[in-house]
């Protein structure tokens, strides 16, 4: 078995870049890859700017103890240039007059008989947005390979480009294999269970164009029609159970016939049965049918392979180091990734069964503890926690 790093590491260099992009509208962009630096043509401000509610000051040289108030400035208008010892009433976001060099936000500000006297020292400068003071002009705002979050549409909508260039999506193959699978909302037969990995995995594939292959039978077959057909369409090629050794998986066996594996079996718990390899010019990737183990391979390999082949910047989820709150004495010979969550002490706990099938220990949990081969876990030592949200 391959240790989870060497694993990892072949997988990500297996990744082909993907060459193909859409020009999307920004209210479509969202969780998109950005396929070029993109350059900002204006600076953020485009001007000089009240940061608060309050009176704009032209201080000159000899600071007096009041100032003259001369005009009113609200966001959107333009003021008047203040001479030394003149006062502008203005508010947030509006235009710094000529010749002002601080302000001073309101609750420090008395006025009385057109006069405006200050309860605060003052600092030049102070409470002023100056131009370019979050981007300038000609910077790169947002590199190749940024996948887009709500900030980042933000600030793309904050330079005025109202479309931008992402990595097209990868088109998906998706399939469930194994007899005693049936689907929600049908009656169960002696020995069948009902197929979660489907609905998960669909769940977690929302970025990508899916082609729900539905479950396949346990037959050796139809198994190797359905991938040859499924591969010379898709991208990626996602199956679920079917890659252990047992007679009624035909899904390795399949895939070798086809094309070729390069990976099967990690010393991870749990996700032991991951396989990967290519049907023609389709990536395949194999996942264990328990539904715990599927979904923490697609977590940590899977999804980095896929933000790979996008040419992603970030392939890796965020790590923390935090303070076990159990104890974990059977040192293994895989690497585990436990179900954790963090308690009110911000410390981890962990659910307390970790079997593969224990689907409940995901929605339960905040993210995986990564145990090391052969370590144990004492009350109060330092682990690593992986939170679920970065691993999207």
């Amino acid at each position: 078995m391959l240790d989870f790093d060497t694993a990892l590491s072949r997988l990500l260099l297996a990744a082909r870049v993907s060459s193909g992009v859409d020009v999307l509208p920004l209210s479509q962009a969202n969780g998109r890859v950005l396929s070029h630096d993109l350059v900002s043509q204006v600076s953020v401000p485009s001007f000089d700017n009240s940061a608060m509610d309050g009176y704009a000051l032209n201080i000159g040289d000899s600071w007096p103890d009041s100032f003259k108030l001369v005009q009113r400035i609200a966001a959107g208008n333009v003021g008047q240039a203040l001479n030394s010892g003149e006062a502008a009433r203005i508010f947030t976001g509006a235009p710094i007059p000529a010749g002002a060099n601080v302000v001073v936000m309101q609750e420090n500000c008395r006025t009385e008989d057109g006069q405006v006297y200050i309860a605060a020292p003052l600092e030049l400068g102070s409470n002023i947005r100056l131009r370019g003071e979050d981007i300038a002009a000609g910077s790169v705002i947002l590199p190749a390979g940024t996948r887009l979050s709500p900030a980042a549409i933000g600030l793309v909508a904050s330079i005025g480009v109202a479309e931008l260039t992402v990595k097209q999506r990868l088109r998906v193959a998706l399939l469930s294999t194994g007899d005693e699978l049936v689907e929600p909302g049908q009656p169960l037969g002696a020995g069948q269970i009902y197929n979660s990995n489907r609905y998960a995995l669909t769940a977690l594939l929302d970025d990508c164009l899916i082609t729900d292959l539905g479950i396949v039978p346990d037959d050796a077959e139809l198994t190797r029609d359905i991938l040859q057909t499924a591969a010379k369409q898709h991208d990626v090629l996602i199956t679920s159970g079917g890659v252990s050794v047992g007679e009624e998986d035909h899904v390795k066996g399949a895939v070798e016939l086809l094309g070729h594996l390069d990976l099967w079996k990690i010393a991870i718990k749990p996700g032991k049965p991951f396989a990967y390899g290519r049907i023609g010019d389709c990536d395949f990737i194999g996942l264990p049918g328990n539904p715990v183990s599927s979904l923490v391979t697609f977590l940590l390999l899977v999804r980095p392979f896929l933000l790979a082949r996008l040419a992603c910047l970030k392939l890796q989820p965020a790590r923390f180091k935090l303070m076990a709150a159990f104890d974990w004495k059977k040192a293994g010979n895989r690497r585990e990734f436990l179900r954790g969550k963090l308690n009110e002490q911000g410390h981890v706990e962990i659910y307390p069964q970790q079997g593969s099938g224990v689907l409940t220990s995901l929605v339960w949990g905040d993210g995986l503890v990564d145990i090391a081969v052969g370590e144990t876990i004492k009350l109060g030592d330092s682990v690593q926690f992986i939170p679920f949200h970065s691993m999207r």
